[in-house]
């Protein structure tokens, strides 16, 4: 396949990603009307995804198998920051409502374009930091013209902790992603990293006496298994086909789309609006996802 084709497919994989990933706050806060704990909701999106996953991972155990190398960084450093993710993007959400939320992750890119060049070797072009940079303070200017969660759960400070916990935690998935999937597929590195995310976040939850509580009724149901089945298992999947086409910086700047999306579904379905300055703010990201897409296109 043709070298720019393929990395307009990478590129348009982690688009979709990033377009899925924007149902997460939407469904989360559905939840937490629904009763749902903030440490529970992140624990059983990922313990049913690994539940979905496992029977495949049993048929096809031969293609599941990697060496202890790829065990300890993604089973272990992977379902780590997994586990770190889940519980602090849950609060990030609660306390800056799910446009702020998004908007904060989203200062990964830069985290990203930066470390990618000691630990994969990756380039760090004035563009592709320019373009890491605007995201980054569309996402700024998003929180600075967004609402809170209004859901009675953390407040703004523990939110805005949250989401910058999240993007750390976003960021170091991403660069060991880029540096597994290649080796071992996707589907081996996206089981075994929310497998150890699982065991770690029950153990940390069990250990400080908050065991996540079983959703209670059929709507809860319903609203974890879409997070499980489209935010994790789908959303991971393009992902980390995207990081096998192009290098972890475009990947992470294409995915920055969530928060345009995150914000128009925060709008439709709770009323929690914008002001100019977080309309400006979304601008920016789509302009900077705009500008990876054109580099990606006419690079050599």
């Amino acid at each position: 396949m043709d070298p720019s084709r393929t990395r307009l497919i990478g590129y348009a994989s982690a688009l979709a990603a990033g377009t899925l990933w924007a149902t997460t706050g939407p469904l989360s806060t559905a939840l937490y009307a629904e009763g749902a704990e903030v440490t529970g909701v992140g624990f059983w999106r990922i313990a049913i995804a690994v539940v979905a996953l496992t029977p495949y991972a049993l048929i096809r155990a031969k293609d599941f198998r990697i060496d202890g190398r790829g065990l300890l960084a993604v089973g272990l450093g992977g379902g780590a920051l997994v586990a770190l993710f889940e519980v602090a993007y849950q609060f990030a959400i609660a306390g800056t409502g799910v446009a702020g939320a998004a908007a904060l992750l989203y200062t990964a890119p830069v985290i990203v374009a930066i470390l990618a060049v000691p630990l994969l070797d990756e380039g760090l072009t004035i563009l592709r930091l320019t373009l890491a940079v605007m995201v980054a303070v569309g996402a700024f200017l998003t929180v600075q013209g967004g609402q809170g969660g209004g859901v009675g759960l953390p407040g703004l400070g523990a939110g805005v902790v949250g989401g910058l916990l999240a993007a750390l935690a976003y960021a170091g998935t991403t660069l060991i992603a880029r540096w597994a999937v290649p080796r071992y597929g996707v589907a081996p590195v996206l089981f075994y990293e929310i497998l150890g995310g699982t065991l770690i976040l029950g153990l940390v939850l069990v250990a400080t006496g908050q065991t996540p509580a079983v959703p209670q009724s059929g709507g809860a149901w319903v609203y974890v298994l879409s997070l499980s089945l489209g935010t994790i298992i789908l959303a991971n999947l393009f992902f980390f086909q995207a990081l096998r086409r192009i290098e972890a910086a475009p990947a992470a700047v294409a995915a920055t789309i969530e928060p345009v999306f995150a914000a128009l579904l925060a709008l439709t379905f709770f009323g929690q609006g914008l002001s100019v300055f977080g309309w400006m703010g979304l601008v920016l990201v789509v302009l900077g996802v705009a500008g990876g897409y054109v580099e990606e296109a006419v690079r050599e």
